[in-house]
């Protein structure tokens, strides 16, 4: 009987007695480096969610192990960062002593899911001898002039008191705690991505990632093409207001300009008459944080005359220059030339605050039997012209009108930069990445402070900077990190001078600790170097890794950057992390997302507990496709249990009856087709049609009540090896074979002249009368007709009551069922 209990144990401490999940990382002929991005250990425990992606993750690991790769797939816990502290501010424990408890729970139910997880090669964010290497690729990108630090506009949470990514804020309010998400300018650290930007767009045109988190990548990153054009400010002979555009051509209908409320030249635009308007506005401005200012679409248009005028240098007319809060600093200039008669946005600021709106671009059909272009109008209505084509063509600008915009838009580059301007220009969205945290609970950024000096890096052999154990680590509403309260920390001496010195006390980003843990895995048994260069040779860039959409973005761009800079500053040989990339998809429960206010989170050791982890990790592939995902639901798990109970009486009956070869020619087919397609649907990820396709296969062995071969249910044994590992070395061992199934046996080939099905029609007769018509395989033997004819509902209708006393077979022709 299957007991997966007793059985799940045993195997267990085979794998940890025998190392059988430790590959050699220094002797591997052929390696394979299998990961799932490592998790964030929450005090609550393992969530199915997270046992959805890494059994995934670990079904393709146990695959590859199986086709004959030396794989490795190590485990790691994410710990630093806000999650960890607030939660433990919420309970009141210390993280240091919250997360070691956390991480060993999360040991515990990883461990008792079966995933190969190779336990000698962990990481912990939060241990010094990892975080020592996150403090010195700082200062590997300090010396190279990638980290810089800068005052900046940040999006600051009061409740949380620390700074927010733009990601983290969700309808002006901050996604961790709901309180309303403000504005401050602070100095802090930066990495300066940008340096990097066109390589990591250009990239993404080669990389194997999933289709989807390539787009969100290009997106975020944002290139733009346009031209730079500059505004000398009117009454000023030197200052000029930069505009970047991706429609140059427009330059004409440009009847104002706005300007970021934090623009620097805001100061002098402003005319003393404005002055307390203007001031008034930018303090209103600084209190709604960046997200909110992204969606100024949504909203009814705000800002301010600020008295000033600029120069429009395509038309030499002055035109008004406003103050909005839907300019940002952060993209193109922080200026923008307004064209309110094809910006839907500029319209109706324009319609707002009665500014003109002059149309300079018009559909071709307007032009038809027109002899003089410059005669041309166009009515706008209500709203902007925006439904731009290839064919419209300019108006109202003067010697370009008449010719195509996009021809306009080179000639008119080309005539305003004689006079220098204009030039070409390309823009992108994506700006440096800050990394200071005003926080507790992560890596200190290894910087001092001399008054002599100045900025000093800690010298490498002075690394870790460790973080100092405080009790009061509650962030305060000053902005002030809990690290600047602390004089035993900060306080220490300058090793350029031998001078008093203050430590940097922000902490930084835990988006900085999760961009490299995958290069410090190979190499954890090392202490003097943060990679061992034969270990990341051999090992790296990672194979297959597995992660969720929602870092599509960030981690995944943060950790494209950090191998970029490490590879140019030579301490890596490549420059892109991640051979393969797949994201995998969300579970649902019973048709509603998972919640604790819903009261429906599964709890992943309730069903291990009740079914074993074979059976939980079977269903859960099974739910639908892996990079999709699926609907939890219980009564949908005894189907998963059912098929290996059924399987491990299959091959105990085998193995009692002791035949070998495939005496029925219809049965070896099934076995090759299903080989075949299980071979296909674990390289493309796809388990839930294997495991349908090793059911199916079940069903034909046991077809009748017929008793399966050997070399019938070896090939199934080896395939059910990456859904329930256990089992699958159980059955392994049953059928004679030599444990460790993923040392000792390998994937099943299949015969491609085999896999071709060649079916008849055979008649089925109920009592001598017609009452079905079936489809076989050709050659199908008695059994599987007579089961394939039973799963007929018209057959088992005519049947009825009765009892089957004879049964007619004649192969590819006909069969026959006396009732009685």
């Amino acid at each position: 009987m299957y007991d997966p209990t007793t059985l799940e144990e045993k195997w267990q401490a085979f794998w940890a007695a025998r190392g059988i999940n430790e590959p050699d990382m220094d002797g591997a002929p052929s390696p394979f480096f299998n990961l799932m991005m490592f998790p964030y250990p929450s005090a609550e425990g393992l969530h199915v969610g997270n046992l959805y992606a890494f059994t995934g993750a670990d079904f393709h690991a146990r695959y590859q192990r199986l086709l004959g790769k030396d794989v490795f797939e190590p485990i790691g816990f994410d710990a630093f960062g806000i999650h960890s502290e607030n939660y433990a501010l919420k309970v009141n424990v210390h993280p240091m002593d919250l997360i070691p408890r956390s991480i060993a729970n999360f040991t515990r139910q990883l461990k008792r899911s079966g995933i190969m997880y190779d336990w000698s090669h962990t990481v912990d964010t939060t241990n010094p001898d990892y975080y020592r290497w996150t403090q010195w690729i700082f200062l590997q990108l300090y010396d190279a002039g990638l980290a810089v630090k800068k005052e900046a506009p940040v999006n600051w949470c009061p409740s949380c008191k620390t700074v927010l990514a733009n990601e983290q804020v969700e309808g002006g309010k901050c996604e961790r705690c709901g309180t309303e998400v403000g504005q401050r300018l602070l100095s802090q650290w930066f990495f300066r991505i940008t340096e990097f930007v066109e390589r990591l767009l250009a990239n993404l045109d080669w990389i194997d990632w999933s289709p989807s988190t390539l787009t969100a990548q290009r997106n975020w990153i944002g290139r733009s093409e346009g031209a730079l054009l500059r505004f000398f400010v009117a009454g000023d002979g030197d200052d000029t207001l930069e505009v970047f555009t991706t429609r140059p051509d427009t330059i004409f209908g440009a009847t104002f300009m706005v300007l970021a409320p934090e623009h620097p030249l805001v100061e002098d635009l402003t005319t003393a008459d404005r002055r307390s308007e203007v001031e008034a506005y930018r303090t209103a401005v600084a209190a709604i944080d960046m997200v909110e200012r992204r969606k100024a679409d949504d909203r009814t248009k705000t800002g301010v005359f600020t008295g000033g005028y600029a120069v429009n240098p395509a038309t030499g007319e002055n035109i008004p220059v406003w103050i909005a809060d839907y300019v940002l600093m952060e993209y193109g200039t922080g200026a923008i030339m307004a064209v309110p008669g094809h910006d839907q946005r500029d319209f109706e600021f324009a319609r707002q605050f009665g500014l003109e709106i002059l149309p300079v671009v018009a559909p071709a059909d307007v032009f038809d039997g027109v002899a003089d272009p410059s005669s041309v109008e166009l009515d706008l209505g209500e709203e902007a012209f925006v439904e731009h084509s290839e064919d419209e063509r300019l108006i109202n600008s003067g010697e370009f009108s008449g010719l195509l915009a996009s021809e306009g838009s080179a000639k008119i580059i080309d005539w305003l930069g004689e006079s220098g301007l204009a030039e070409p220009r390309v823009n992108y969205r994506l700006h440096d990445w800050c990394i200071s945290r005003q926080r507790y609970w992560g890596p200190p950024i290894p910087i001092l402070y001399c008054d002599a000096c100045g900025t000093v890096p800690v010298p490498e052999e002075d690394l870790p900077v460790v973080l100092p154990h405080l009790e009061n680590f509650k962030p305060g509403d000053d902005g002030i990190a809990p690290l600047a309260k602390d004089e035993s920390f900060y306080l220490a001496t300058c090793p350029s001078c031998g001078g008093e010195a203050r430590r940097e006390t922000d902490v930084s980003d835990t988006f900085l600790d999760s961009s490299w843990y995958f290069l410090r895995y190979p190499s954890t048994d090392f202490d003097d170097r943060p990679t061992d260069p034969a270990r990341t040779d051999r090992w790296l860039p990672v194979d297959m890794y597995i992660g969720g959409e929602e870092h599509a973005v960030l981690h995944l761009l943060y950790s494209r950057f950090i191998t970029m800079a490490l590879h140019d500053l030579g301490h890596v040989p490549f420059e892109e992390p991640y051979v393969r990339f797949r994201k995998h998809g969300l579970i649902i429960r019973d048709g509603a997302k998972m919640s604790k206010t819903k009261g429906n989170v599964v709890n992943p050791d309730e069903y291990i507990e009740r079914y074993g982890a074979d059976t939980f990790r079977t269903y859960l592939m099974f739910l639908g496709p892996y990079q999709e995902g699926g609907d939890f639901r219980d009564s949908g798990i005894v189907g998963p249990q059912r098929f290996l109970s059924r399987l491990a009486d299959a091959v105990e009956a085998a193995v009692e009856e002791g035949m070998a070869g495939f005496p029925d020619p219809a049965v070896e087919r099934a076995v090759h087709r299903t080989i075949s397609q299980a071979t296909d649907d674990f390289a493309s990820l796809s388990f839930n049609t294997a495991i349908a396709a090793l059911m199916e296969l079940l069903n034909t062995l046991r077809a009748g009540g017929r008793v399966p071969t050997l070399d019938e249910v070896r090939p199934v044994v080896i395939m059910l090896g990456p859904i329930a590992p256990h089992l699958a070395e159980e059955l392994w061992e049953q059928l004679g074979g030599e444990p460790s199934l993923f040392d000792h046996g390998s994937w099943p080939t299949f015969d491609p002249e085999k896999l071709a099905t060649d079916t008849v029609e055979i008649p089925v007769q109920v009592n001598g009368k017609l009452r079905a018509t079936i489809s076989l395989e050709r050659g199908a033997s008695e059994e599987t007709a007579r089961a394939a004819a039973l799963a007929d509902e018209s057959v088992q209708r005519h049947i009825g009551g009765g009892s089957i006393r004879k049964t007619i077979h004649v192969p590819d022709r006909m069969l026959n069922l006396v009732v009685g």
